[in-house]
């Protein structure tokens, strides 16, 4: 509340100064002539008390996904355009500068104020600090599944600290799971409000497969909010994202519709339009950095500056990908004594200490420097700024008929791969974060690989 509060004020005493300098203006309204100062403290308290009435401070909602950045830039839109209207229905001559300065200031000033208090909170999850107990509710094999990612994902703020089991078998939670203990066996609410209080857990997971019939439910529902513990419930849809999932009541049961976006029509064309308008940018502005590393390349040794390679585009098409030569000449002839000391996922060829790279080829994989020539192909088409790596024809041949879904978009000179540890990942993390993109892609989701990938190529992981 506080960072909100000197985030508005920072950004509207901003445009006040910007707008109008020293001037001591007013805003008629009516007959009264108000300062500009006042209005910028009615702004101020309007906008803050309106981040907390659209939930924007929710604990439910910070410290992981997007939900809370999202509300935060709505909640602000929305403020704004009722200002706007509320103005022209009472013919108020409000500065269209101050506003103009105000709104995107204070949206940016927010989100990064918000993005300094997430890293913060990320960091003490991960310490165990500030995270919500959750006993695990189902069968053995669901139980063990949705521990397991809830695990994995310590940002999100969810400990597994006990399962409670509605069927007899413990096997699969024991070869599959983390080591969870059972504190519970069957399906009747006494025996799992008894789990709630010997886990001393604030919240509950009901997970796939748990049987558990629905006046039991709702009576475990009544009785959990009584005693102020959360639950929630996690149906049997993995690497789905938010957007996709709609939920619909009828009849009083929540049916969920899972959607596929297509990247067609309008979706398409925009994608596109960003690619050409974004790429065309950054060559203008990456010019002469990306000479400099060009003569870097040609001084150091012999052999052409531009690595020309076959990759594997949308729908299956071969093109040219274009980079920075970072090895020598006859690289590809030396592969084949190499084979026996692959360091990467068992498919794609790696190794973190390669003979065949240059001195200033390490530099220029280090941070992705040798990349930088795929924005011709993003300029060309053969790619997106965006999307899946750009596999190579003997990886594709390797695929299985789910993993030829990947070629269902363009290759991406960034995207999930470049962001989660490169050429760490093994060959199924590679394939399920491309599925995950293909089957969730949308333009808020190709901006965050965009920001993140700054951090990506600066960090040390899987740079090699």
């Amino acid at each position: 509340m506080l960072v909100d509060f000197l985030c508005i004020t920072w950004a509207v005493a901003i445009a006040e100064l910007l707008r109008f300098g020293l001037e001591r203006p007013s805003l008629g309204i009516g007959s009264v002539q108000t300062p500009y100062p006042l209005v910028s403290l009615v702004i101020d308290v309007l906008w803050w008390v309106s981040l907390g009435v659209s939930g924007t401070r929710e604990p439910r909602i910070q410290g992981y996904g997007a939900e809370e950045y999202r509300r935060v830039t709505t909640s602000s839109l929305w403020l704004f355009g009722a200002m706007a209207i509320f103005s022209y229905v009472f013919q108020l001559d409000t500065a269209r500068g101050y506003v103009a300065v105000a709104l995107p200031l204070g949206i940016a000033s927010l989100l990064f104020g918000r993005w300094i208090l997430r890293k913060d909170l990320i960091r003490r999850r991960r310490q165990g600090l500030h995270v919500r107990r959750v006993l695990v509710i189902g069968a053995a094999q669901s139980v063990a599944h949705l521990a397991r990612q809830l695990g994995s994902h310590p940002a999100a703020g969810y400990q597994p600290v006990a399962a409670y089991l509605t069927t007899p078998d413990v096997t699969g939670l024991s070869s599959n799971g983390p080591d969870l203990p059972v504190i519970g066996n069957g399906r009747d609410l006494d025996g799992i409000l008894a789990a709630v209080e010997s886990a001393n857990a604030d919240t509950v997971a009901i997970s796939n497969g748990a049987d558990v019939d629905p006046p039991t439910l709702r009576q475990l529902g009544w009785a959990l909010t009584a005693r102020d513990v959360g639950m929630f419930m996690a149906p049997a849809l993995t690497d789905v994202a938010g957007p996709r999932v709609h939920v619909q009541p009828l009849a009083g049961l929540p049916l969920v519709h899972v959607t596929t976006p297509k990247m067609e029509g309008p979706k398409a064309l925009a994608k596109r339009t960003f690619d050409v308008c974004a790429s065309l940018a950054l060559l203008i502005l990456l010019a002469v950095p990306m000479c400099v590393v060009a003569f870097m390349v040609k001084l150091d040794s012999r052999g052409e500056v531009i690595f020309r390679q076959q990759r594997i585009g949308r729908s299956g098409e071969v093109f040219n990908m274009l980079k920075f030569r970072s090895m020598v000449v006859d690289a590809e002839q030396q592969l084949s004594k190499l084979k026996g000391s692959n360091d990467g996922n068992g498919v794609l060829f790696k190794m973190k200490e390669d003979p065949r790279v240059t001195r200033v080829g390490r530099f220029i994989r280090r941070y992705s420097l040798d990349e930088l020539p795929q924005l011709f192909n993003v300029l060309r088409g053969d790619m997106s700024l965006v999307g899946p790596r750009p596999p190579l024809p003997a990886e594709v041949e390797a695929y299985d008929d789910f993993a030829h879904r990947r070629l269902l978009v363009k290759p991406g000179l960034t995207g999930p791969w470049q962001v989660s540890g490169r050429s760490d990942l093994s060959w199924d993390d590679s394939i399920r974060l491309d599925l995950y993109y293909v089957e969730n892609w949308s333009m808020v989701q190709d901006m965050n690989y965009l920001l993140r990938t700054f951090g990506a190529v600066t960090g040390k992981g899987g740079a090699y």
